[in-house]
């Protein structure tokens, strides 16, 4: 039921800008793995599929927290809620920055991950403290704030972890992300629960769904490896197909669960997220293999740029990224998602297979990578649209969490396979994957890309069913 309360405190422009300075900061964590990925394989000796699973530790948590995070916010308080997973936050920054190992790393980037799911709370708590129009032009500062973030992360990673160490290139941004959840506290009155309907958490679909995703990882992580550890990894793919099946059966009687599978049953929904999933592969191979290849030395085939070469070259990309929201979201209206989405789709496909064969300069990659990034962008953003206008308005949330989680899996499969092809080729004795990898990788990201095209023509044209 509705609990009746108080009209809610309206908040003033330090409130607001309180939750920017938190999305500056937690903008710019997220980002600084991206660039400096190379430069942490080397210190701490991983190979190239330890590396893409380190990538894609941060999405993890974020896919299975944001759900968890929105009923808790509505059944505690956006505020309480916030600030106790931004203290998570902090503690995984903390973490991070003084890994001395890989494990401890995947455990702060794991911490870290519940970022993901305070954003969206930042924007509960400026629709409930501010009338209707004043609270549209607040979430579009927060967002762009954290876009923002994202790019001083990404060209200022490089060179912290250069200049100082990889240590303080995690340390800086936590600091900056406890100081201002500090002073959200202080800032932020709070906001009283708006809905206690006596839904309980689907816990167990929450375990199950985080023993299914990091189970596949570790399956992609060891597969370049079959035939040193064949027992480990035939163990592996059983205890995933047993995951999987158990989460399935906990989804179908959960009263309220955390994926509701039966909403796959609408062709709207299965196709958005079989797009997603596709185009997510697509994206995450030009994500991990980029800053590699830039990373590869001069006398190999590379350009041996360091971590803050590559976050400068991957800065218009980045930029990309955050036009490419609004730019979908125009488009969609005026041409249809289909239109869009097909649109995005040849863009991403012809960048990665023109990277397989042409690969030889700096700009080659920098182009293509940005490129790839505005395609990923419309797609997302006219996928969300397509989803969210051909359900009823109670479905909404259901539907995008499954797209959610198909974003993440499509993101960690396709990040996971690229580290597996680099590292199956790499020969033995050397830390330098053969170019022919390289090119095996872009030529199957721009395949699974094209082949979305098959879906991609069977939407519905405008943004309704």
């Amino acid at each position: 039921m509705t609990m009746t309360t108080a009209p809610p405190i309206r908040i003033g422009k330090p409130a607001v800008a309180a939750l920017g300075l938190l999305a500056v900061a937690s903008g710019a964590l997220e980002s600084v793995v991206t660039p400096t990925l190379p430069l942490l394989q080397r210190e701490l000796d991983m190979s190239p599929a330890e590396g893409a699973l380190l990538g894609i530790m941060l999405l993890i948590t974020g896919a299975l927290v944001t759900p968890v995070a929105g009923t808790f916010g509505d059944r505690y308080g956006g505020k309480r809620v916030l600030v106790r997973l931004m203290a998570v936050v902090g503690v995984g920054g903390m973490v991070s920055s003084l890994a001395p190992n890989l494990p401890v790393l995947l455990l702060g980037q794991l911490l870290q991950g519940a970022m993901v799911g305070a954003l969206p709370l930042s924007f509960i708590l400026v629709r409930a403290h501010l009338p209707e129009g004043e609270s549209k032009v607040a979430i579009g500062v927060v967002s762009g704030l954290f876009v923002a973030g994202g790019m001083a992360g990404t060209l200022s990673a490089g060179p912290v972890a250069e200049g100082l160490s990889r240590h303080w290139m995690f340390a800086l941004p936590t600091f900056a992300v406890i100081g201002s959840t500090l002073l959200v506290n202080r800032l932020m009155p709070q906001d009283p629960p708006v809905r206690s309907d006596g839904t309980g958490i689907d816990w167990p679909g929450l375990v199950l769904l985080s023993g299914t995703l990091i189970t596949l990882m570790l399956v992609l992580q060891l597969a370049p490896e079959v035939g040193s550890q064949p027992l480990a990894l035939g163990a592996l793919v059983v205890v995933l197909a047993a995951f999987v099946a158990g989460w399935i059966a906990a989804e179908r009687r959960a009263a309220s669960p955390l994926v509701d599978l039966r909403m796959l049953a609408r062709p709207a929904v299965w196709k958005s997220c079989v797009l997603t999933f596709m185009i997510c592969v697509g994206t995450s191979g030009a994500l991990y293999l980029v800053p590699q290849l830039f990373d590869v030395p001069t006398d190999a085939y590379g350009f041996g740029a360091g971590a803050t070469e590559i976050g400068f070259f991957l800065l218009p990309g980045t930029v990309a990224a955050s036009v490419a929201g609004p730019l979908g979201g125009m488009g969609a209206r005026r041409f249809g998602s289909r239109a869009v989405v097909t649109a995005g789709i040849v863009l991403m496909a012809g960048s990665l297979l023109v990277l397989a064969a042409v690969h030889t300069e700096i700009w080659h990659l920098v182009v293509a990578k940005t490129a790839i990034a505005l395609g990923s962008g419309l797609c997302v953003t006219a996928m969300v649209t397509s989803t969210a206008t051909s359900v009823e308005h109670g479905d909404t949330g259901i539907a995008t969490s499954l797209v959610l989680v198909t974003r993440v899996l499509g993101y960690a499969v396709g990040m996971q396979a690229c580290g597996a092809i680099l590292t199956a080729g790499t020969p033995s004795g050397s830390h330098v994957p053969a170019e022919s990898a390289f090119v095996t990788g872009f030529v199957l990201a721009g395949a699974v890309t094209a082949l979305s095209l098959l879906v991609a023509r069977t939407m519905s044209k405008g943004v309704t069913e």
